[in-house]
């Protein structure tokens, strides 16, 4: 009778994927470097528009500023148009012409911890009397 030998069971072969990926990034890498951008470019079906004479140039979107601060002690109505004190008829005009330019313009509304409520009120009164809508109010 034949002695069986005791085979020892090995691993399964495996296949070290590291150095195929390593060859597959240095492809990646190589055919990047290499592409000429006007090869691209020279495909694209995309049209830029003909300018038109005729149409407006694009409008500044300018943000306003409005500082609303306790101005009782100066005796002043506490409003800062772009850093500079107005009152509140300076105020409207200005809120005005900002409407004029654009009604999507921004407003930037800010208020320190001692302003009246009522200055804010009238702010908003006006930005809502012209139209703006696009309002931001902040609290210092």
């Amino acid at each position: 009778m034949a002695k069986k030998k005791d085979r020892v069971k090995s691993e399964g072969v495996a296949l070290d994927m590291t150095p195929m990926i390593d060859v597959v990034f240095q492809l990646i890498i190589f055919f990047v470097v290499t592409l000429k951008q006007e090869d691209i470019l020279s495909h694209l079906d995309a049209m830029a528009p003909s300018p038109d004479s005729k149409a407006a140039p694009a409008e500044k979107i300018e943000m306003l500023t409005i500082d609303i601060y306790n101005a009782k002690a100066q005796g002043g109505e506490g409003f800062l148009v772009n850093k500079t004190p107005v009152s509140y008829r300076q105020l409207d005009s200005e809120i005005k012409r900002a409407a004029r330019n654009n009604k999507s313009s921004t407003v930037l509304l800010r208020c320190t911890k001692d302003s009246p409520h009522s200055l804010l009120v009238k702010a908003l009164d006006l930005c809502n009397k012209y139209g703006m809508t696009n309002l931001a109010i902040f609290s210092l």
